[in-house]
């Protein structure tokens, strides 16, 4: 098969991106995985795929694929670079879309500036929700790794995360923690996590250990996730300016059922042909 893609990255949190509302794409797992695999593929953390809608009041689908293969349910930063892709292959005029994910649907703002904001629907706390096992609703839980007692918070931004809150990011143990929460039995769909260090009320550092992915440059949900948890916890004003190691992102929430509101910088990093094996 013979598939146009264009790279893009949001805060060095990179995708491959696919018209499948141009051209027809039946993607296998073996494919997703040849097209991020950074040596004999193109490389990315996840890739996108964009179809036309199957509900009359969105404006296109948006499903995403994790570098193993698995499917993923939100991707905030690959929302926003989402939007810069319909823009620029002109498959829209608008600018408030409506995408529709594996989960909840997700809105894009696509400002007349060039800048993009994705909101992405309202956090989920009930452990049910998350899906995380719990037998109530807490802010933050125990959790025993490798025979380490842990504090975490779990949230649902459409998909599952664990938020630490670490004294240091730089020097926090994302390599070791980072997949063992990941696939703690406790998250049964496994789980984003990210290690948060408070900087004040508007700013915090974080890295995300993504599932499926491993480190990624930046989260898009994982900010969210982050911001979201420390605005809870009483740590946060409900504007953030959250540091990666790829670069800066601005979330903010207004609590309650209000959609979660990401932006941050966006790249067209170049566009080609590959040609696959079905």
């Amino acid at each position: 098969m013979k598939l146009s893609f264009t790279k893009m990255h949001g805060a060095g949190n990179d995708f491959v991106v696919l018209d499948g509302v141009s051209q027809s794409i039946d993607l296998t797992e073996s494919m997703i995985k040849r097209l991020a695999d950074r040596t004999r593929g193109i490389g990315c953390d996840q890739v996108l795929l964009l179809t036309p809608p199957d509900d009359p009041d969105a404006d296109f689908r948006y499903t995403i694929f994790n570098a193993d293969g698995s499917r993923a349910g939100q991707c905030g930063n690959g929302a926003r670079c989402a939007g810069r892709f319909l823009r620029e292959k002109r498959l829209t005029r608008k600018r408030d879309l409506i995408l529709l994910t594996d989960g909840e649907s997700l809105a894009l703002s696509l400002n007349e500036d060039g800048r993009i904001f994705a909101g992405l629907a309202p956090p989920q706390f009930a452990p049910e929700a998350i899906p995380f096992l719990a037998e109530q609703t807490h802010r933050q839980y125990n959790i025993e790794v490798q025979g380490q007692v842990l504090s975490i918070g779990a949230i649902s931004m459409g998909n599952p995360h664990a938020v630490l809150i670490v004294d240091d990011a730089q020097g926090a143990p994302v390599q070791i923690l980072g997949p063992l929460l990941e696939s703690h039995e406790r998250f049964p769909a496994r789980a984003n996590v990210g290690f948060m260090q408070v900087l004040s009320r508007s700013e915090i550092q974080l890295r995300v250990y993504e599932r499926g992915v491993g480190e990624t440059e930046a989260c898009g949900s994982g900010a969210c996730a982050a911001a979201v948890h420390g605005i809870q916890a009483g740590l946060l004003d409900s504007a953030v300016t959250v540091h990666l190691p790829g670069g800066k992102l601005s979330v903010s929430w207004e609590g309650g059922e209000e959609r979660v509101w990401l932006g941050g910088p966006t790249s067209t990093v170049f566009e080609g042909t590959i040609h696959i094996n079905t």
